[in-house]
Parts: C-alpha cells; structure tokens; sequence
C-alpha cells in the first residue's frame, strides 16, 4: 500500500517542544499506548509497568563532539556536522557554507585541524582529517556537543551528562537515544530488583535522522544508513527471554531499528552490520513486544515506523492526546510505552 508524506503530518504548537531537560531524568510523563486505549503515567511508574521475564533492550552509543565550526581556505566560515566516521581518518559530513566547498580544497576547524575536502558524496562530504591521531579522539578534542535542530539555544555545561544516556559507552553517534535518556541508577536497580533483564546493543545515530523527507510518494524515499552491533550476550539474554515467556521492550527506535535488520534474515545473529531499512505501516515486525520511544517530529520516519508498531490510528489518537495534554516533544520531552499492534 502506498503511503504519502500528508499521512504522518500533525499540528504542534512550538512552545511544547522541550528546549531543556528536566531537573531530574525520571521526571518525565510516560503516555502508555495500548489499543485504542491511552493512560496518562510518570516515567518513574514504568517498573509497574513490567513484569519478571521481561526484557529491555538499550543503545550504549555515546554522542561525539561532532559539530566543528572554521573558515574555508578562501575565507568563508564554514560549519561541520560529522555523520559517521569511515576508518581513523575520514568521515563522511554535512558542511554548512555560503558556498559549497570543492573537492581538494581545505577546510580550518577550530583554528586546529586542516582538513581535506575529498569528495562530495550526496547530501554529504567525505573529509580527510590530519596528523596521527584518531578521527574521534579529534572531534571529542575540538568539537561540541551537536544538540538537535529544534533546540534553539547552543549547548551548555548541563547537556554534556543530560545529553548522553548514564550508560553509554561506545563513540559514535551525533544524536542520543533519546528514550534512554529518562533512565537514571535508581531505576535501573528497581528494574534489576524486579526481575527484568536488561540487555544492549550499539547502534550509532547518523545527522540523517533529522534530514526531512523530501518526496511525497513514501515509496521513492530512500532511507540514510547506519551502523550497528548486537553481541553475543543480547543474542542470548533475547534467546532466554523468550523462554520464560517474557517480553521483548525496544528502549528506542535505534534499539527497535537494529533488532529488526538483524532479524530480516531470520534468526538474530550476533555481530556487526548496517542498516538502510525504511519501516512503514504494513511492515511485519519479529522481534520486540513494546516499544519505549520519544515523541516524533511531524513527517519523520521515526513518526513512520512507531505508527508501523503501534498502528496508525492509534498512534494519531496518541500525538491529538499529547498535544491536548500538553506533553513535551522530542528529545528533551516526554515519553512513550507502546505495546505492539500486530493489526496494524
């Protein structure tokens, strides 16, 4: 069935997209969306909300430093978003100009690293970066915290802890999980206490995921690629969930995303790959039971694939009731617990 873009649009007042964390990371509100049924809760009640058996499945990825701002070597001052680092050296990037840099010619970031514009590759730039020392231990050296588009401020001391998860780890993304973010030790443990396994995965978050879709037609849209690692011990804690009965909960659409394209050939098998999968409604889920996710941006594909998981008419009852209710929007905002709707 074909989709257009008009189908996963909806009216959000500016003033309910959340510009800033709150004090306390379990703090949030948590819309609990069954079928044709919503319930108001508190991120904190989520532990009431699971059960023994069950199981979490988090993204470790950490945020790099990925936003670098310089001058060109003709002058004009330029802005870089890294997308994905290719190798120590390279990385492919979104380059902010008056105009648009030329393969060969050289880029001044940070008053510090003299770096090559090799190739236009799309939307993106491929960019050599010099001297020994590994891409990432540059960008964490000489970049900022890269803080999504819709917030309108630049990045403060607070977002360095605020915008990570408390348990990531791997470098490599250039936007947070953010259904992670409301997770704080305490929770954890009154998880752990409960009974409910946890388990991780790494899926590094390209600036893709704030690209616009651009057609109209869902089916010409190509989706951005990522790259992902699923271990041995998720494989199995998976495994073990399922024989005792308990549920699988994506914390996150990354976290949901690499479970699926580990899955499209069967089996889950442990170890690396990358992604392009686009998810529409209509798609065939095989892995998670319920889904932990922020709220979406209007015509996004994340608003695409939890309108997949959840079904669409419910989850446009969800977002008319959130916007009702006064939630807080996107990365910073409010959460979501969504049971899988296989009718969809």
């Amino acid at each position: 069935m074909p989709f257009s873009l008009a189908e996963f649009d909806y009216d959000l007042p500016p003033e309910l997209i959340a510009q800033s964390p709150l004090a306390e990371r379990t703090a949030s509100r948590l819309l609990v969306v069954g079928n044709a049924h919503l319930e108001d809760r508190r991120f904190s009640d989520l532990p009431g909300l699971l059960r023994a058996g069950d199981l979490l499945v988090f993204n470790d990825t950490r945020v790099l430093h990925a936003r670098l701002r310089g001058v060109r070597d003709s002058g004009g001052r330029v802005e870089v978003l890294i997308e994905r680092p290719i190798g120590r050296h390279e990385a492919l990037a979104q380059v902010r100009a008056s105009h648009a840099p030329k393969p060969g010619s050289r880029l001044v970031l940070d008053d510090a690293l003299d770096v090559e514009v090799v190739a236009r590759e799309g939307e993106f730039y491929l960019l050599r970066f010099p001297g020994p020392d590994d891409l990432v231990d540059l960008v964490e050296r000489h970049g900022k915290l890269p803080l999504p588009p819709y917030i309108q401020r630049q990045a403060e001391v607070n977002d360095e802890a605020r915008y990570q998860t408390i348990y990531a780890r791997e470098r490599g993304s250039v936007a947070a999980p953010t259904a992670g973010l409301h997770f704080d030790a305490a929770l954890l443990e009154a998880l752990r206490n409960k009974g409910v396994a946890l388990a991780w995965l790494t899926l590094h978050v390209g600036a893709g995921t704030f690209q616009p879709v651009r057609v109209d037609n869902l089916a010409h849209h190509q989706m951005h690629r990522e790259r992902y690692v699923i271990p041995a011990d998720t494989v199995d804690a998976l495994a073990t969930a399922h024989a005792r009965g308990g549920r699988i909960i994506a914390v996150g659409t990354t976290s949901l995303r690499a479970l699926e394209a580990a899955a499209q050939e069967g089996e889950i098998i442990a170890g690396p790959g990358e992604t392009g999968l686009f998810i529409l409604p209509g798609f065939r889920f095989r892995t998670a039971d319920a889904l932990i996710t922020n709220f979406h941006l209007p015509k996004s594909t994340l608003l695409m694939l939890v309108s997949a998981f959840g079904g669409m008419e419910n989850m446009r009852q969800a977002y008319r009731h959130a916007v009702a209710e006064r939630y807080r929007f996107f990365s910073y905002g409010d959460a979501m617990f969504i049971s899988r709707n296989d009718a969809s």
